[in-house]
């Protein structure tokens, strides 16, 4: 990440708004993040579409890809992917950005040019903002944590992501998030 400038949160307000890469707050530094690989959009996107069929099948609130959300007095952060509650939509205003306050779950795809102190900053402000979890998914070792106010849990392939407090009943392979359905791709081709 290239830190660019030092600006309020009226400042960050006024940048114009483009296509490409999205930019971020950190504590009033500016940082532009760079577009992510195609691996990086598949992982997340797989991840978003179970989750919004989850989510969206019991009326649970909204999943979001690439959505800034005001943290902080200086802090906007745009999480991969992001679930906010019904509760938290009754709140917001939805021709605005960025949302203001934290999503319930923040998800952050890692990817190489990611590093590790950016990362721990970035899941200490969406849970000290309100976020209920953060999950950290890491594709270069095939794993994934779960932050939340009790801890982190480490998930490992066969394991499955789940979040109870949040989505009772909801469970993720990770093994299908990382790879998507390659079996199913390589029958196809036969």
């Amino acid at each position: 990440m290239g830190t660019t400038a030092t600006l309020t949160f009226e400042d960050y307000k006024k940048l114009p708004e483009r296509e490409g890469p999205p930019y971020e707050l950190d504590e009033g530094t500016l940082l532009l993040e760079p577009s992510p690989a195609l691996r990086h959009n598949l992982i997340r996107q797989r991840i978003a579409m179970k989750l919004m069929e989850f989510v969206d099948s019991r009326n649970l609130g909204a999943v979001a890809e690439e959505t800034d959300f005001r943290l902080g007095p200086a802090t906007v952060r745009n999480p991969d992917v992001a679930f906010i509650t019904v509760d938290h939509l009754k709140r917001i205003d939805f021709d605005c950005s960025p949302v203001d306050g934290a999503p319930a779950l923040a998800i952050e795809v890692i990817s190489p040019t990611n590093r590790a102190e950016e990362t721990i900053k970035k899941i200490h402000q969406y849970l000290g903002a309100g976020s209920v979890a953060v999950w950290i998914i890491y594709p270069a070792v095939r794993l994934a944590e779960v932050y939340s106010a009790t801890g982190v849990r480490i998930v490992r392939e066969p394991e499955t992501l789940k979040e109870p407090t949040l989505l009772s009943g909801f469970s993720l392979s990770l093994t299908y998030i990382l790879d998507g359905n390659k079996q199913d791709d390589m029958t196809k081709r036969s």
